[in-house]
């Protein structure tokens, strides 16, 4: 195959042997080898989406900053002005290869009879331990005397039910009544 679609940082990566990419900052140390996730592989003006088998090895070249961006704010007539900038942090990979199933992997294997071996004869189980006797839980008088059931109150102790006062709404509720400011005595 002569390329490969890797996923790194949620972004997918077309990639060939040899190749230099600027990705996402990775947690592989500079100078070390990974894997990245392979989703398709193609060339030869065929794809495969089938990539059991293959891997693609990637080494960390080095980690740097991307270029720095500005960035600045300003309102109009308010006198506000803010800048910043932000700098990605990066990754510079190489594809070192681009690993190719074997052709006898694709072909389908055929399938291998297994002989039939004789059964093992099972060593006979050990004889279990007997249980002890259960201990009793209580005297058996006290087990033997069932409960009364409750009596049941007479009628004359049951109370009836008030009866369910009226709801006012909005309506019916009025304000207090206001007191009549007293009068004040003026001398003219």
């Amino acid at each position: 195959m002569s390329y490969a679609i890797i996923s790194l940082g949620g972004k997918q990566h077309r990639v060939r042997e040899g190749e230099w990419l600027l990705v996402d900052r990775v947690p592989t140390e500079a100078g070390k080898t990974f894997n990245p996730a392979i989703l398709m592989l193609g060339g030869d003006g065929n794809a495969d989406f089938d990539v059991t088998g293959v891997t693609v090895t990637a080494r960390v070249v080095e980690h740097v900053l991307g270029e720095k961006i500005r960035i600045g704010k300003y309102r109009p007539k308010n006198g506000y002005k803010r800048h910043t900038g932000f700098r990605s942090h990066l990754s510079k990979i190489e594809i070192e290869s681009i690993g190719k199933r074997a052709a006898a992997a694709k072909a389908k294997p055929e399938p291998v009879v297994a002989e039939e071996k004789p059964k093992a004869v099972a060593a006979p189980k050990p004889a279990a331990k007997p249980k002890a006797a259960p201990k009793p839980k209580a005297p058996a008088a006290a087990a033997a005397k069932p409960k009364a059931p409750a009596k049941p109150k007479p009628a004359a102790a049951v109370k009836p039910k008030a009866p369910a006062k009226p709801k006012a709404g909005p309506a019916a509720k009025k304000p207090p009544a206001r007191k009549p400011a007293p009068k004040k005595e003026t001398d003219t």
